[in-house]
């Protein structure tokens, strides 16, 4: 079986806009072949998806979930054209981003939304827990981190819970949906009400 590297699949996202597992995939149904993947990625139109990012998306849902009265989300996820937020495919990606919401509990929507200081701390916390090591290795050390801190806190570099196994980012499926439907789709927004949080426990009476 060919070994295929991160920096192969790194490359073929970057030129295609496919999804890092979508690229993976490709490449080892291609043998490595990196033209071969692209045209498998072409077939599936994933490779065009990223090329529709730039275009406006304005019309779209919003949507509400409520999850046995305890979780509720709102949620808004544009696309270009009424016709196409009016598909079973649209709508049912909303309703899968909204589950995943009340089920996650996302704090952000994109690593692009983490305040500045939020992440500083982060990164100082990190490199409190790494001792006697070298700098250039405590802050590949720190990287990895804050990687797993944006798939932990924000919801596009979240696993689709889902689909666990199949390890597909909420971004991932959106890309998905872009390619299949043929139009930009952008989750503009989103927030999360769990009964109670926040309220702190009151004392119980003798």
């Amino acid at each position: 079986m060919t070994e295929i590297s991160a920096a192969v699949v790194k490359d073929l996202r970057e030129k295609t806009g496919a999804g890092m597992m979508e690229c993976k995939k490709a490449l080892t149904g291609a043998g490595g072949d990196f033209e071969k993947a692209i045209d498998i990625l072409r077939q599936k139109g994933l490779a065009s998806a990223a090329k529709k990012s730039s275009r406006t998306a304005s019309q779209g849902l919003v949507s509400s979930y409520i999850h046995m009265d305890k979780i509720g989300v709102l949620i808004e996820v544009n696309c270009e054209t009424d016709f196409v937020a009016r598909t079973d495919d649209f709508q049912e990606l909303v309703k899968d981003v909204s589950m995943h919401i009340a089920a996650a509990s996302p704090t952000y929507l994109s690593r692009e939304d983490v305040p500045p200081e939020v992440l500083d701390r982060e990164k100082e916390i990190y490199r409190g827990q790494v001792t006697n090591k070298p700098a250039e290795i405590v802050e590949k050390i720190v990287e990895g981190k804050v990687e797993k801190f944006y798939s932990d806190v924000c919801l596009v570099d979240q696993i689709f819970v889902k689909d666990p196994d199949q390890k597909k980012k909420i971004k991932d499926i959106v890309t998905e949906k872009v390619a299949k439907l043929g139009e930009n789709i952008v989750i503009r927004r989103f927030v999360r009400f769990q009964l109670g949080e926040g309220l702190a426990s009151e004392p119980k009476s003798c």
